[in-house]
């Protein structure tokens, strides 16, 4: 009799258009290590089942994953690590929110509230605020550097901020494209350029850290918003979403210019219109940014790992 094939039961979700599939059963043993540890093994011995629940035939270059364990916080109503079709993230904004649609759906959050959720790069809180809302409120984020400078291939000189949001990012503002849904093959080249310049000039994040994450900035397409941005993410997919690491990015930089007041908002629009409603407050001096979303549970299902498949483990990339 043949191996039956491994199952892996999933949720999927949307958060402003950018989906998210959270793996809730038949993931991988990872032990009982902080996260970072837990990270780390996933990503050494079990990196094929990344590849096999995200990568094509049964994902997309779009999806983002999120793997729930045990917390190593008793605080925790959960532990969660993020994935994407290129690597492993710290932290994934619109994926929190659609973490916390997914276990509204599976029953373990059953009424509005604060709820504590520990990820790799620390603990954020999740307000559940009823129906398909939520707010998280993201690990202190912070400016690394101002006004950085850097000659792209086949485009000039383009003046950047480095900042951190949970990923590493490099935001600009003063980059000339059109930022519509129309110009995205265009917009993904650009970006892309660079974050092959940052690397090849040895720009970084604290400690060394790579910037995989490009923001670009223009004004927002409807007057209720403050702006409108275009983010390319590691994998090179682009973020349907406001992008919640960056847009607390964007806040970061915005409260160290002097532009943004505690507790003010800023809406952020997406390339593809939809709309993160982001503010901040100061906690000992740190920039702590709040993200409001909306999620929509999409899919439950359970993925087939057949060995004798020759795709079973994803085509790659």
């Amino acid at each position: 009799m043949p191996d039956q094939p491994r199952k892996i039961h999933v949720i999927d979700s949307h958060t402003g258009g950018e989906p998210t599939r959270v793996i809730t059963a038949g993931g991988p043993d990872l032990g009982r290590g902080s996260l970072i540890e837990r990270r780390a093994i996933f990503a050494e011995k079990f990196d094929d089942i990344r590849s096999a629940v995200i990568n094509e035939p049964r994902g997309s270059d779009v999806l983002v994953g999120a793997l729930l364990v045990e917390p190593t916080d008793p605080s925790c109503i959960a532990g969660v690590l993020f994935f994407n079709n290129a690597s492993y993230l710290g932290m994934c904004g619109h994926g929190t929110i659609g973490v916390a649609m997914t276990l509204v759906s599976m029953g373990r959050i059953q009424k509005p509230g604060t709820y504590r959720l520990e990820t790799p790069v620390g603990i954020v809180s999740i307000e559940y605020h009823g129906g398909n809302e939520v707010t998280i409120e993201n690990i202190p984020s912070y400016r690394h550097a101002k006004d950085v400078s850097i000659i792209v291939d086949g485009i000039g000189t383009i003046v950047g901020d480095v900042a951190w949001g949970g990923n590493w990012f490099f935001l600009v503002a003063d980059h000339g494209q059109e930022l519509e849904r129309s110009n995205i093959e265009k917009l993904t080249d650009f970006t892309r350029r660079i974050r092959q310049a940052l690397a090849r000039d040895g720009i970084s994040g604290k400690d060394g850290a790579e910037i995989d994450h490009i923001e670009l900035f223009g004004p927002p397409k409807l007057p209720e918003n403050q702006s409108r941005n275009f983010v390319l993410c590691p994998g090179l997919a682009y973020d349907r979403s406001p992008c919640g690491t960056g847009t607390s990015a964007k806040l970061a930089c915005l409260f160290a210019n002097g532009k943004l007041r505690e507790g003010e908002i800023w809406r952020q629009e997406s390339i593809i219109g939809s709309v993160f409603e982001g503010s901040v407050r100061i906690d000992e001096g740190r920039i702590i940014p709040r993200i409001k979303g909306s999620a929509y549970v999409t899919a439950e299902a359970i993925l087939l790992i057949d060995r004798d498949d020759p795709f079973a483990l994803g085509i790659p990339r």
